[in-house]
């Protein structure tokens, strides 16, 4: 028999015992960011959009978190797949955050099983927002858009075309254009990156990269490649010879959105120092310098606004399956 004061002082330990997570993660946040490296897993290989926009604001990010020190660790494979399961199942104590590239972060687990929930993050920080385009070799006998869609439309296959992966904003952009120009599906190489895929484009081995402008307008401005159409409402500022889709009759406007996210249920202390340490960053005069002469197309989201958007674009790629399933 339980005694009325044994039922007290088991009440007690079994409130202590359900308080002591809640303790020792204010405990952890209390102690965050001091007590080890910070790990950035950014979910493709050195030198593309993702990897550069990561390196580039770590150190502004750093200097805004007293005793933080920042470790990014490349983890390509499977279109990001499986950077983005290493980020999404890492421990919650701030120590691991990812970065990520919207639409592939919710493409993915549309197409196959992944071992994450796009929407379950905890959302950092968007930074980047990169409009698709499509680029030529500078001697490519294809010079204009109106060119390109003339042979496509002499059957399926005729085009060979590089993106970032299945299911990336590449590809998903691709076949858009398809369908809004009435075109037969065309020959689709993916790679594990742009750094993979731009040498593939000025070796000749294919006809055309579908990828995003800020990555590609560099080496037109280098005399390498020829951009037929930017995926923008207007025509960039960076890029004013290169016209939209939009002004060449398709009403296409898309491109990648990339930015820092954590695991599911980080604590709150730690998550609202990230997203103000980023935040302070994103606005940092040398951070907007940097950008701008990298060609970086910036979006800054925070929080909750970075999640709305994310959710927004995974009901669009949801209907998108329904009409189009874009395996392979």
């Amino acid at each position: 028999m339980i005694t009325r004061r044994r039922l007290g002082t088991a009440s007690i330990a079994a409130a202590a015992a359900l308080a002591a997570p809640r303790l020792l993660r204010a405990q952890g946040a209390a102690a965050w960011p001091g007590e080890r490296p910070i790990e950035v897993i950014v979910p493709f290989p050195p030198g593309g959009g993702v990897d550069v926009m990561t390196r580039l604001i770590l150190p502004l990010v750093q200097a805004r978190l007293p005793g933080s020190n920042f470790v990014v660790i490349n983890r390509p494979g499977a279109a990001g797949q499986l950077g983005l399961e290493a980020t999404f199942n890492a421990a919650p104590n701030g120590y691991t955050i990812g970065a990520t590239t919207i639409p592939a972060h919710s493409g993915i687990p549309i197409e196959r099983t992944a071992r994450y929930r796009p929407l379950d993050f905890t959302f950092i920080c968007n930074i980047v927002d990169d409009p698709n385009a499509i680029f030529v070799r500078a001697d490519s006998p294809i010079r204009t858009l109106g060119d390109l869609i003339e042979r496509a439309k002499a059957g399926p296959g005729r085009i060979s075309y590089g993106t970032t992966g299945i299911g990336s904003d590449d590809h998903i952009f691709m076949l858009e254009l398809e369908h809004a120009a009435g075109l037969p599906p065309q020959t689709h190489i993916p790679f594990a990156g742009s750094a993979a895929l731009t040498p593939q484009l000025l070796g000749g081995h294919l006809d055309m990269a579908v990828g995003n402008a800020g990555e590609m307008i560099t080496l037109s401005r280098e005399g390498k490649v020829r951009g037929l159409a930017v995926a923008t409402a207007e025509r960039m500022r960076q890029a004013p010879d290169i016209p939209t889709f939009r002004e060449l009759g398709f009403d296409i406007t898309a491109g990648a959105s990339r930015g820092l996210v954590g695991p599911p249920g980080i604590p709150e202390p730690i998550a609202a120092r990230l997203r103000t340490a980023f935040g302070g960053a994103m606005s940092d005069p040398a951070f907007l310098r940097d950008a701008e002469r990298l060609v970086m197309p910036l979006r800054p989201l925070l929080g909750e606004d970075y999640k709305r958007m994310a959710a927004e674009v995974d009901a669009q790629l949801r209907a998108l399956w329904q009409r189009r399933p874009w395996r392979g």
